[in-house]
């Protein structure tokens, strides 16, 4: 477009329009187009990252009918319950501390544990839901403790990588959010978390 020919669309003049280029440092309007035109060519070929892409795959998966009707079971068993337990171990515990904490500040209480060592078979667990975090789904101490929560009949709820891992099989309901897994610096695990956050405040805010 020409100069006027945008001072037409936009309903001002092109005096405007050229102090708008001067405030932002362009000697002219041809200089502004150029800009534009080399910003629009950077976008276009800025390959996003393997991790940017799977993220950004996840979060279209999440904005669709689908996906709120997936956590409407867990949502009524979060909203009935008398009592929220988190559960994980390693980056899971931490997580599961920040779910806690987040299920708090908007209101609704909940524990969060960062380790299983605890004496699950001396307490009465009444109307308890408890949310077990798990990257691979197969920490063995995690599943032990799940096992000790089924025999006191809480509702097992988790968030795993995936639906096949052993703790999706032992829940009530489960989230699989089936990302690459990903070993770096001699097998230690890098998978992004982003999901597992997204979805505890997802619970959280549909409470």
């Amino acid at each position: 477009m020409t100069i006027r020919e945008l001072a037409s669309e936009l309903n001002v003049s092109t005096s405007t329009i050229l102090r708008f280029c001067n405030k932002n440092n362009f000697e002219s309007y041809s200089d502004f187009k150029k800009a534009i035109k080399k910003e629009i060519f950077v976008q276009n070929n800025c390959v996003p990252k393997e991790d940017l892409q799977e993220l950004s795959e996840f979060f279209i998966k999440a904005n669709s009918h689908a996906f709120e009707e997936k956590l409407l079971f867990a949502i009524k068993s979060l909203r009935n319950a008398n009592l929220i337990i988190f559960i994980g171990m390693g980056s899971s515990g931490t997580l599961a501390k920040y779910g806690a904490r987040y299920f708090s500040n908007i209101g609704h209480f909940a524990v969060g544990l960062e380790d299983t060592f605890y004496p699950i078979e001396t307490f009465q667990w009444i109307n308890t839901v408890v949310v077990a975090l798990s990257e691979s789904g197969e920490t063995e101490k995690l599943i032990e403790a799940i096992h000790q929560f089924k025999k006191k009949n809480c509702c097992i709820l988790s968030i795993t990588n995936s639906s096949l891992s052993t703790l999706a099989k032992l829940s009530d309901w489960n989230f699989s959010y089936n990302l690459n897994t990903k070993r770096i610096n001699g097998g230690y695990n890098a998978t992004t978390q982003i999901p597992v956050i997204f979805i505890i405040e997802a619970l959280a805010k549909r409470l």
